[in-house]
């Protein structure tokens, strides 16, 4: 469907049909000299032709319509139109020749009909059955007079012209396809296929049926249909329009375009009837009723208002009709996964509309906020921006997982801080992170404001200073909100607050990008103030409209931005707003954890390269380890994943710990197969008791576990 509100490689610009429209031209000059005596004078930049006064003005008047059509306005178009001919043509030649054995085979049978169509119609004229009316009134008369015996001559005469006729008419045709089947015979095999096409061709055309279809439909069918009056008929049946005495008489939209054929779907801008009382939000906010009179479920129509900048008015909608679901199939690969690098200060490929447009996400100076059900995609979606940063070295990461599983492990090769999980260390461990985020904010502004206006102009971050004053932007990722949040003390989870809306309201001219995400995020679990100020928002399916609203803003769902009518098929489909009008529902690029695990070993060598690995990246010991090809064991790598806040753990906090990361692996474990496990991997235990907050327990020392990591790969960390 046409969404002709679609976004593109620049989040602020809308792209419309009526875009190609063309400038209205007048071949009138505007009138140099003053105006006759009769006349009125002619006001400042008004062409004469445009006058009140002037009597032919609609005669010369412009038409505003194109001289060529569409697709032979330029060279580029032409060309482009031509390609597609040929490449259609070669689809076709290709679907249709695969297919060549099965049109033989159908014109054999139709030709057999049509041999027995044709012998059936025949038949009265090679029988003489036009004789016969003759014979049998003869017949009659006989019977009824027995004893007339010239009636009886007669009917032996008749009789025997009738048979003299037949004979020689059966005789004509045996003669005949008896002379044709010893011409075939002795002809030249290519003589003899020309002959059987001239035979079979007419006799299969003779077998065809009204029904008859020849070729297989090499496209499918249209499974939606639309017209004028169908889309009249469900707008007065949603309320929008007025009824009259018939559907005639009644008010009418006008069609600026359309209804027409646009991709896998139906296209149409119209505008609503003036003296109705009813505006473009109203038709948005009936989404659901059209979709139903339509035909078709919501999700397949596709609205949007026609603003000003593009011709429109408070009237004026144009809408997209699909044949089918647009956002099912296969899901498209992140471009990402092929790149070697990438400027974050470039719109992020994060995915593909209904009609396959391609939609990018400026993240610089902006704040994100990602929210929906569980295992509906919104991690993978909230990835695909971070992914993006790991591919310009001059982008330093802060990521907290509040889940503390395996979707953000790999940025351990990256990430100058990283917390896992929402335990008390891990809590500790994030106020610690904002608190460092504070402090280089504070530090950069007090920079930004000494630097003249000729290095920083707006006061803000650009590419020369973060190259010339190495102060890489900083991308913050917070995954879960909603876990920390919940974990928390009252104090603490008020001042986490407050220090997320500074970093999201302030950061983003110091360089700061904000990548949040929650479930859903009600007030409890995520509070307002902190939504409110989220820029650009995303949600995967929700369970309801008011929680669709709680995550791309009060009143969107109204406006058609509901992420509720998606459903469980709807993976990694979710709606995008961008700005108080501009929203489009996306199907986001699929980058799955390997290749994102790739994406992070890729970033760590980019930072190597430009020396900017730093924090707890630079000292990683497993994620140095997988840079270096060097194999740590996996029960060692997870270990000491878990432990990454704690110096020690108790055992049994080790175990949860590891049942959340992989519960599959370790959902079994008890503390004699961990015990065992590690011992195996080459950890030597310096003490089996550990003391924590005052309390002695079974546990393990963080630096036992290390110690296990090859000496190289130590000493590479500067441990």
């Amino acid at each position: 469907m046409t969404e002709l509100a679609t976004e593109g490689a620049d989040m602020g610009t809308l792209h419309h049909l009526d875009d190609h429209r063309p400038t209205p031209v007048s071949l009138v000059k505007p009138a140099p000299a003053a105006p006759a005596d009769d006349a009125a004078p002619a006001a400042p930049g008004i062409e004469a032709v445009d006058r009140a006064d002037n009597p032919l003005s609609d005669w010369l008047t412009v038409p505003d319509a194109p001289v060529l059509p569409a697709w032979a306005r330029s060279a580029a178009s032409i060309k482009a139109n031509a390609t597609a001919l040929a490449r259609l043509t070669w689809w076709h030649s290709r679907y249709h020749g695969l297919r060549a054995p099965k049109y033989l085979v159908k014109t054999i049978l139709l030709a057999a009909r049509g041999f027995y169509r044709a012998t059936v119609g025949l038949w009265p004229t090679l029988s003489a059955q036009d004789h016969s009316a003759a014979v049998k009134a003869l017949r009659a008369q006989s019977k009824a007079k027995p004893e007339d015996v010239e009636l009886a001559n007669r009917l032996q005469m008749a009789h025997a012209e009738r048979t003299r006729t037949r004979r020689w008419r059966f005789g004509a045709a045996a003669v005949g396809v008896a002379a044709a089947a010893i011409g075939i015979a002795l002809a030249d095999p290519m003589l003899q296929t020309g002959i059987a096409g001239a035979v079979v061709t007419p006799l299969a055309y003779l077998g065809r049926g009204k029904e008859t279809q020849f070729l297989d439909q090499g496209v499918p069918p249209l499974r939606v249909d639309m017209s004028a009056q169908q889309l009249n008929d469900a707008l007065r049946a949603a309320g929008l329009l007025k009824s009259g005495k018939g559907d005639e008489e009644g008010p009418r939209v006008s069609c600026s375009m359309g209804p027409v054929r646009d991709g896998r779907g139906w296209a149409v801008i119209f505008d609503l009837p003036r003296g109705g009382g009813k505006t473009a939000s109203d038709v948005l906010a009936k989404r659901e009723v059209i979709a139903q009179e339509l035909g078709v479920d919501e999700i397949q129509v596709i609205m949007s208002r026609v603003r000003a900048a593009k011709g429109g008015n408070a009237g004026r909608v144009s809408m997209w009709v699909a044949d089918d679901d647009p956002y099912l199939g296969t899901p498209n690969p992140s471009p990402l996964e092929k790149a070697e690098r990438f400027s974050i200060w470039e719109p992020v490929p994060f995915g593909q509309d209904a009609r396959g447009v391609r939609v990018n996400i400026p993240v610089m100076w902006q704040s994100m906020f990602f929210g929906g059900l569980p295992r509906r995609g919104k991690t993978f979606s909230q990835r695909l921006l971070t992914a993006a940063g790991l591919l310009d070295a001059y982008v330093r990461h802060y990521v907290a997982d509040g889940k503390g599983g395996a979707d953000w492990m790999p940025m351990k090769a990256v990430a100058h801080r990283l917390v896992m999980g929402a335990e008390d260390d891990a809590i500790e461990a994030l106020k610690a992170m904002l608190a460092e985020l504070l402090t280089e904010m504070e530090r950069r502004f007090a920079l930004l404001r000494d630097l003249p206006t000729s290095v920083c102009p707006e006061g803000k971050l650009t590419p020369d200073i973060v190259a010339k004053y190495n102060l890489p932007v900083i991308f913050v990722t917070i995954d879960e909100l909603q876990e920390y949040f919940t974990a928390m003390e009252k104090e603490d989870r008020e001042q986490v607050i407050n220090d997320l809306c500074r970093i999201a309201r302030r950061g983003p001219a110091a360089g700061f990008i904000s990548n949040f995400a929650s479930q859903r995020p009600d007030a409890d679990s995520v509070p307002t103030k902190l939504r409110e100020i989220i820029t650009i928002r995303y949600s995967t399916q929700v369970v309801d409209r008011a929680s669709s609203d709680m995550v791309l803003g009060k009143g969107k769902a109204a406006q058609g931005a509901d992420a509720s009518v998606l459903s469980e098929e709807h993976k990694g489909v979710g709606v995008l707003v961008t700005g108080p009008a501009s929203y489009v529902t996306v199907r986001a690029d699929y980058l799955d954890g390997p290749t994102f695990a790739g994406l992070c070993r890729k970033g760590r060598v980019l930072r190597e390269q430009a020396g900017q690995l730093t924090g707890e990246a630079a000292g990683d010991v497993t994620a140095a380890a997988d840079a270096a090809g060097v194999t740590v064991p996996a029960i060692v790598s997870d270990a000491l994943e878990v432990m990454r806040h704690s110096p020690r753990m108790f055992t049994t906090d080790l175990l949860n710990g590891l049942v959340n990361l992989d519960e599959d692996v370790y959902g079994d474990f008890n503390a004699e197969q961990l015990a065992a496990e590690l011992e195996a991997a080459g950890v030597k235990r310096t003490s089996k008791q550990v003391k924590i907050s005052g309390s002695n327990g079974a546990g393990y020392q963080r630096r036992d576990i290390e110690a296990a990591v090859p000496a190289e790969i130590l000493l590479s960390t500067g441990r």
